[in-house]
Formats: C-alpha cells, sequence, structure tokens
C-alpha cells in the first residue's frame, strides 16, 4: 500500500467514524440495579431440585480456559468469560493459552484503565462499558473480566495501566458508569481484583496488612459502588492474603462484607489459580475455581460426600452463578464469532475518548531566537502546532510506531486497527513535511527473556542519526515512554527511569533544535524530570487505544484542545511514593520465587501452580495518605499534581454558592471559557476539615464534572456532593459515621489550583 492510499484510508476511516451513532455516551435512566440478579429465584430453586450433586460441583470449577460448565440437560448453558478489561481477548485453544487462530476474533482495542480515567468522565466510562459489552456479545460472551479497579498505590504496578486512579471516589464513579454502560447492554461485569491487589511482584503470595478504616475508604470503595450502585453481577477474588488470609477463602471479604454488607447476590470467580483450599474457599463465598478443579472437582465432591461441606452451601454457590447465568442471555454458539468485531461504533468510541484522555502537561512559549517566526509580539507557545511557521516535522522515538494493543504478560487485544501516532500526524497534517527516526530501540520480549533490564544506554547510531534529521526541522516531536512489555502483567517496573537511554537522547535533540514537543506514551508516571526540563510543551498520551494515534494527533494539531486530567499524581521520584517512603514497598524478598499466573501459562491449564513458603508482608504503613494525600500532608513536592491537565483554553471560575439537600450539597458556580478555543473542562471539587476528631487528609475529591464550553461561553455547574461521600469508616462501630462540623468546599481545575472556596457546615 502506498503512503497516499494508506493516508486516505486513514481518513475514510475518520469520515466514517463521524457519520457513524453520534450519541453513544448516554447512560441509560431505566433498570433497577439493586434487584435485576433477584429476578429468578423460583425458576432458580426449581432448577437446584433437579440437579445431581455431580451437576452442581461441575458448575464451581473451569469447563475450558475461559468458560465454566452450565447444564446441558436442563438447557442451562456453559458461562463464557471475555479476557480482559480493556478489549476481548482472542479466542484461545480449550485447554491451553495458544490462540485458536480464527478470523473473526478482533475487538476494539480501547484505551487502558488509566487513559479512561483520565477522561474524568462517566459519559464515557458508560460508553467504553457498552462498547465492551457490544463486542462480547458478538463473540459470544456472558461476562467480562474487567473492569480492573484497584487502587494506584505505587506507580510501579505493572498494572498501573490498567487500573483507573489513585482516588477511590473518581475510581468509583467511573466503575460505577462502565458496569452500568456493558450491564445495561447485557453483559456481565467482573470486578477485579477483589481485594487490596495493588501490586505484581509476588501477588501469588504477599499478605497485605491494613486498617479496616483505610481499607474501607481507599480501597474497597470502589468495588463497593459498584456493587452497590451499579448491582455488579461478578466479582473476580485476587491472588493476594489480606490481613492472613487469602482472598479466595477471605470470610471477612467474601461474606461478612461483599455479601453481608453490601448485599452482592452474584458470583464470585478466582483469578486464574488462586484458589488455595477445598473447604475454606467454598464455604467463605467462592463460586467458580478457574481454570482448572484442582479443589473444586473431585476435592468439592469428597468433601460434600464426607460431610465437611453441607450441600446447603454447594446449593447457594450454585444458586449465585444461576442468578447470574439467566440474567445474561446466552449466545449461541453457532452466532458467536461468525461476524468480524472492531466495527464503526466501537471505533467511535475509542477515539472519543482517547480524545478526552490526552494530558497537556506542560506548554510554554520559547523565547529569543528559536521563537516560532509568527511570535514577533509575544512568545508563543509550540501547541497547538502552527502549520503558518512549521513546514517540516521531526518525529522522533520508536513509541511513535509501536503498537500497544498486545505486549508482556496477560491480556491484549487483536484488534484490526491500531493507527499509531506516525500514522495519525501523517494523516492530520498531510502537507507536512513529516520526517521519522527512530532514535532508540524499545525494550522487547526478547529483551524481557534474557533478563534484561529497560534500563540501556542509548543507541549511538540511532541517536546520531535522530539528531541529523531534527536538526533540518521546524519542529520535533520525542516520542518517549514505555511500551507494553515494559508494563506488563506478573511483575513490578523496578524503577520509573525511562527506558532505552531516553534520557540521553532528548538531550542530545534539545541541543539539536529547541523546538522540541516531547510525547510520554505510557500506562502510568515516568521519571520526566530530563524531558521536562529541556521541553517547551509535554503531553501524555498513554496506552490510547485502536484510535490514540488519530486522537493524539487532533491534539497536537489543534483540532480538539486537550482536556485530560491526570487521574494519579505525578512523582518527582520512587523515594517520594508513600509506599516507597514508609519502606513497606518494595518488600525483601525470595527473587527465585516466580509469578502464579506466569506459572500457570507456562504450565497448562491444570497445573499445581507453587505453593511457594516465603510469603512477604506489605504493610500499608501510609494508611489513608494514598498518592495526593500524602503529597498534602506531608509537603512533598510532585512533578505535576492529582487532577492536572492544561488546555488551549483558559477557564475562570467565580460565584461559588454551596446549598444543602436531602442527599448533602449542591455546589453551583460560573465556569467561563475566556479565549476563541472550543474546550472542555473538567470542574474538581475538594473538601476539607478544619477541625475533625479524627486523622484526615488535608483534602479529599468529593465530585466533578466535564463541562463543554463554546468560545467565551459561560455556564453555571452544579455538582452535587453525597452525604455517603462525606462519611468515614468507624471501626468500632464496623459502619460508616458522620462527623458533623465544619467544611471547607475548594473547587477548581487540579488538586493543586482550585481558586474559589466556601465553608458550610453539616449536621
Amino acid at each position: 500500500m502506498t503512503k497516499k492510499n494508506h493516508q486516505r484510508n486513514l481518513l475514510a476511516t475518520v469520515v466514517a467514524l463521524t457519520v457513524a451513532i453520534q450519541v453513544v455516551a448516554q447512560p441509560s435512566n431505566v433498570g433497577n440495579y439493586s434487584t435485576r440478579l433477584l429476578g429468578n429465584e423460583q425458576q432458580i430453586e426449581s432448577i437446584i431440585k433437579s440437579m445431581t450433586l455431580e451437576e452442581k460441583i461441575a458448575m464451581l470449577h473451569g469447563k475450558n480456559m475461559f468458560s465454566s460448565a452450565g447444564i446441558p440437560r436442563l438447557g442451562i448453558a456453559d458461562m463464557e468469560y471475555a479476557d480482559g478489561p480493556f478489549g476481548i481477548r482472542e479466542e484461545m485453544e480449550p485447554h491451553s493459552w495458544n490462540s485458536a487462530h480464527l478470523t473473526t476474533d478482533s475487538a476494539t482495542f480501547f484505551p487502558t484503565g488509566s487513559a479512561l480515567a483520565a477522561t474524568w468522565s462517566t459519559d464515557w466510562a458508560y460508553a467504553y462499558g457498552r462498547g465492551m459489552s457490544r463486542e462480547a456479545r458478538m463473540r459470544g460472551k456472558d461476562m467480562i473480566l474487567g473492569p480492573a479497579i484497584n487502587i494506584q498505590r505505587i506507580p510501579t504496578g505493572g498494572r498501573t495501566y490498567e487500573y483507573l486512579s489513585e482516588d477511590p471516589l473518581l475510581s468509583g464513579m467511573l466503575a460505577v458508569a462502565y458496569t452500568k454502560g456493558s450491564q445495561d447492554d447485557g453483559t456481565a461485569v467482573c470486578l477485579k481484583h477483589y481485594a487490596l491487589n495493588n501490586q505484581e511482584d509476588y501477588r501469588g503470595s504477599v499478605d497485605v496488612q491494613i486498617s479496616d478504616r483505610a481499607m474501607h475508604e481507599i480501597y474497597l470503595k470502589p468495588f463497593e459502588m459498584a456493587v452497590r450502585e451499579a448491582d455488579a453481577w461478578g466479582v473476580m477474588a485476587a491472588y493476594n492474603k489480606v490481613n492472613g488470609r487469602w482472598c479466595s477463602e477471605n470470610n471477612i471479604l467474601l461474606n461478612t462484607i461483599l455479601r453481608e454488607q453490601w448485599g452482592f447476590p452474584g458470583m464470585v470467580i478466582s483469578d486464574w489459580g488462586g484458589v488455595h483450599s477445598t473447604v475454606d474457599a467454598v464455604t467463605a463465598g467462592m463460586n467458580v475455581e478457574m481454570p482448572g478443579n484442582r479443589f473444586f472437582g473431585q476435592a468439592l465432591l469428597d468433601s460434600v460426600k464426607t460431610g465437611k461441606v453441607s450441600e446447603e452451601i454447594i446449593n447457594q454457590r450454585v444458586r449465585e452463578i444461576l442468578r447470574v447465568r439467566l440474567t445474561v442471555k446466552p449466545i449461541d454458539k453457532a452466532v458467536a464469532n461468525s461476524k468480524p468485531v472492531g466495527n464503526d461504533e466501537e471505533m467511535l468510541t475509542a477515539l472519543q475518548v482517547a480524545r478526552r484522555s490526552i494530558v497537556l502537561l506542560k506548554n510554554e512559549p520559547i523565547v529569543g531566537k528559536h521563537a516560532l517566526k509568527t511570535a514577533k509580539k509575544q512568545p508563543w507557545p509550540l501547541l497547538p502546532i502552527n502549520l503558518t511557521s512549521v513546514k517540516s516535522i521531526a518525529v522522533i522515538g520508536e513509541n511513535a510506531v509501536t503498537k500497544m494493543a498486545l505486549g508482556g504478560v496477560g491480556a491484549g487485544v487483536k484488534t484490526r486497527k491500531e493507527i499509531t501516532p506516525l500514522e495519525g500526524l501523517q494523516t492530520v497534517l498531510g502537507g507536512t513535511k513529516i520526517t521519522y527516526a527512530p532514535g532508540y530501540k524499545s525494550f522487547d520480549r526478547d529483551s524481557r527473556n534474557k533478563r534484561q533490564s529497560p534500563q540501556q544506554p542509548a543507541d549511538k547510531e540511532l541517536m546520531a542519526e535522530a539528531v541529523k534529521v531534527a536538526k533540518g526541522a521546524d519542529l520535533v516531536i520525542f516520542f518517549a515512554g514505555d511500551n507494553r512489555e515494559v508494563e506488563t502483567e506478573g511483575s513490578d517496573r523496578k524503577s520509573i527511569t525511562l527506558p532505552s537511554g531516553q534520557d540521553e537522547l532528548v538531550r542530545e535533540l534539545v541541543k539539536a533544535n529547541p523546538r522540541l514537543v516531547t510525547v510520554i506514551v505510557a500506562g502510568g508516571p515516568v521519571d520526566i524530570s530530563t524531558v521536562n526540563e529541556v521541553s517547551p510543551a509535554l503531553v501524555m498520551s498513554w496506552f490510547n487505544g485502536s484510535m490514540g494515534g488519530l486522537a493524539l494527533a487532533e491534539v497536537l494539531a489543534g483540532t480538539i484542545s486537550p482536556s485530560g486530567k491526570l487521574p494519579m499524581s505525578w512523582p518527582k521520584k520512587l523515594e517520594d511514593v508513600p509506599a516507597y517512603a514508609t519502606g513497606s514497598y518494595p518488600q525483601k524478598a525470595d527473587n527465585s520465587q516466580g509469578d502464579i499466573f506466569v506459572g500457570l501459562v507456562n504450565q497448562g491449564q491444570n497445573a499445581r501452580t507453587a505453593r511457594n513458603s516465603f510469603q512477604p508482608v506489605a504493610k500499608y504503613a501510609e494508611e489513608l495518605l494514598v498518592g495526593y494525600r500524602w503529597y498534602d500532608c506531608k509537603n512533598v513536592e510532585v512533578a505535576y499534581p492529582f487532577g492536572h491537565g492544561l488546555s488551549y483554553a483558559t477557564f475562570q471560575y467565580s460565584n461559588l454558592k454551596v446549598t444543602p439537600t436531602l442527599d448533602g450539597f449542591d455546589v453551583s458556580f460560573t465556569l467561563a471559557n475566556n479565549t476563541q478555543f472550543e474546550a472542555e473542562e473538567v470542574a474538581q471539587v475538594y473538601v476539607s476539615r478544619p477541625v475533625s476528631s479524627i486523622d484526615r487528609p488535608e483534602k479529599e475529591l468529593k465530585g466533578f464534572s466535564r463541562v463543554a464550553l463554546k468560545r467565551g461561553e459561560r455556564k453555571t455547574v452544579t455538582i452535587p456532593i453525597r452525604r455517603s461521600d462525606l462519611c468515614h469508616w468507624d471501626e468500632a462501630a464496623q459502619a460508616w459515621m458522620m462527623e458533623p462540623g465544619k467544611l471547607d468546599i475548594y473547587v477548581g481545575g487540579s488538586s493543586d489550583n482550585l481558586p474559589i472556596k466556601q465553608t458550610t457546615e453539616i449536621k
């Protein structure tokens, strides 16, 4: 295919997406989320009475790698699971991790979790869940193994890119919307990983020790919101221990909290290979052991026959599965995977999410002889790209051409389309000369297999070529960051230093051409101390899905204004991160211990996953002070704060009013766009307690709203603050409690830019 034909095809994609269905982000206002699973109880009782004990046991463990058994003679279909949270994984052979090599099992690669969270949009989280469900249905799936909603406790976490945020309210509101979007469309979600799976290193053996208050207020809050407010039908038990008990047999987590306190009526499945016992797991509330039958097969049948487990417990576990099975309409196997997946509507959703996720971290003008030619009267920033003065662009860095749908360990997407940043720029800036040079060699699977570190020196030949290209251009766009081999399930990064000698390279690039824009492609924070120092403009682009390259090009070109906000704080160095500062991470551990999931993949479905005698402890010594809560309280300076994100527009906040309601408060204010750019702003509301009888963070996010403003437009915005979100967890009462007193309400565009404030009182 010629370059012109390729650009023409990409432009056709843009046109097709533009005319595709436009209103995909509207959440349903119908559906009683609290009772949908309980509508078939009489039928379920009849089914259970008709089943043999052997049939019941067969439902409680994996049948194939991604399915568990139904009851064929009673017309009850198998449960089919879709891996993972940002795109429907390709079909696998029934009992292995090998591809089935179908031609119809493609899918849309949606922006990963941290990118979705950077939109701060419940509307688009709803559309995201709905898009995932539509593709799951076409692929014959009943339950999506997602959303992944663990708190981003450490920036180095191998699955930080899958998770949403360091903040429980932001994570929870997006999880609620994703869950409703998927389940309104007919596909069950499976919230994961329940609970406190906040690191990948030693996740199969680590014991998380945490106070009840921190557990409920920070780490369980997103799960509670998705269960109580969106009636999530599935939950996945995590690999790790919590306060001495495996999550898969943790009676406090699965029975006391999930089923009794939250009223969860659905099913719990294990993470793959994550069950450790028979009697303890089934009585604690585990429904399905995946993917094999080591504990919930013959061993469970024998336990019932010998009286160690009552048949009534088995009946209850089957009842919980049948509630989901009878609510989710099964897809005929002859219909599943019969049509290509990854069509216009889902691609449009992926594009719209990607557009809103991109974060403009910095955009400063260049002064002096290197300033843009059009900036005669005043310095002009490099973004958006001024095509009057920029006729040639040097695109440097392998991340400009690297596809991120696959890579590393764990879930990936066999997508029909993934527009890279370079392709996006070539499409959007078709009349501009664009020259590409790789600049560095990315860390790849071969390097991982050889146990090499991503932290390699710069390649001198590639660097010299890149510098030569940069010298001859009007503008340099440097693509830095990680890839899916650096950030991967099964292991945490050992540092946040940019890999492959990128810091060394960018120092040489800026000497060659100071008109330098750096784009970070990554799933979470990296050390930007060098690129931030030398780059007048800095952009965060994430692992941004099938349409991410197009969305990025639109933002750089100014077709749309950037509007993403950081869903996590961006530390200056790892030592500042609370888990590192308190010494609770990383744990001093046995380096010979492999990952539980990697072992399962290498050994097959029925492998006896290693039970290493070494079990490290992760004591969450920072308690409530995760992310910005820590940096506020400890006065630690960050590179960029939680909620930060610039725009080509500027916004003015004024006229704050706080009005009590039956459910809490309405926070109303005027938001004005005083520029010539159409733009969207994410307004954020934080609450502080000036006087409190208990320890609290300096301030906490309690509400937010994405607002679209035309040029020069002013809007009155109202953000509700719920009374329930102002409560704290009382450990003595084991309940949410309200402390009366004064509240300081702050409103603004990020956690460190809150220009309007009002004090009120709650009783």
